[in-house]
């Protein structure tokens, strides 16, 4: 199921988004998708590693990474 958006963007960024588009060879709709799909992404996975990260032994790790462990 696909969702359309109407996005104003600044000039500037939206030539910028053009260029890079092409320089991809892709459309501006799939070089925007693809952003935000790398956005989303970077921020899940930052967020799910500082969850994760809470249960963390600090001292065993550092151990484990020096190979004390």
């Amino acid at each position: 199921m696909k969702a359309r958006v109407s996005l104003n963007l600044p000039q500037s960024l939206k030539k910028a988004a053009e260029e890079f588009a092409e320089k991809d060879g892709v459309s501006l709709n799939q070089f925007i998708a693809l952003a935000l799909a790398e956005k989303v992404g970077t921020v899940s996975a930052a967020e799910f590693f500082a969850e994760r990260g809470k249960a963390g032994d600090v001292d065993w790790a550092v151990q484990f990474l020096e190979g004390r462990e």
